[in-house]
């Protein structure tokens, strides 16, 4: 499995990803500079990483997504290439109209960070076929922005295609606005495109893959992009 990395101007979760990915794949991923046009050929797997791209200066991955990489995540993307958006990631993918919807300001309008249970919604994916539909695992969030909104009419194509890929739940799997930590619509922390290739979620699977970790509920995400792609 080839995977680049996607380097911003303030990312500071690039490490942590490419330690996850050499982990699971026994293959180091590249990192890519955002001023670059190009990744490296046969590339399997783009991910935009987490941290603070551009200090979050106008919108979260505002500026990111106008980045001259972009234009080649954009394509791709298009050629199915498997895109993966975490955290701030996710917010460049929206930000770049790789995804739909938007990241806001948390409810409360404090950062979070803590560890948080998920419920996976599908498994139908190259992201999550190592789940179980309806397991409840438990990731970091570590976001400011992290309120995933969109219009009714999306929200409604997004659970009509299988598309809500984790959802903010109770610790028995319970959704409901108690476990939700940043007022997300639906309690919504993760989706996936229309060709189902790529991924946007904010919790951070890749401090979760190690024994040392504390807990390995984020393993089976690059163990499923493994075995999808080696």
């Amino acid at each position: 499995m080839k995977a680049a990395v996607i380097l911003f101007p303030g990312t500071n979760r690039e490490r942590d990803m490419v330690r996850a990915l050499h982990a699971a794949s026994g293959i180091a991923p590249v990192i890519v500079w955002h001023g670059d046009t190009h990744v490296p050929r046969g590339i399997d797997l783009i991910v935009l990483p987490g941290g603070f791209a551009h200090g979050d200066y106008l919108r979260c991955g505002a500026m990111a997504a106008r980045s001259p990489i972009m234009a080649e995540v954009r394509a791709a993307a298009a050629r199915g290439v498997r895109i993966a958006g975490i955290c701030n990631g996710f917010q460049v993918l929206t930000e770049a109209g790789l995804l739909p919807g938007a990241l806001m300001r948390n409810r409360d309008l404090r950062f979070i960070c803590k560890n948080v249970p998920l419920r996976v919604e599908t498994t139908d994916s190259d992201f999550t076929r190592r789940y179980r539909s309806g397991q409840v695992i438990e990731i970091v969030v570590a976001h400011g922005d992290g309120n995933y909104i969109a219009d009714p009419e999306t929200l409604a194509r997004l659970e009509g295609e299988d598309r809500v890929a984790f959802r903010y739940a109770s610790p028995e799997g319970v959704v409901d606005e108690t476990h939700n930590p940043n007022g997300s619509c639906r309690n919504i922390s993760g989706i996936l495109s229309e060709n189902r290739r790529v991924l946007g979620m904010m919790p951070h699977p890749e401090d979760h893959v190690e024994a040392l970790h504390g807990c390995l509920d984020g393993k089976p995400l690059f163990d499923s992009l493994v075995e999808a792609l080696i």
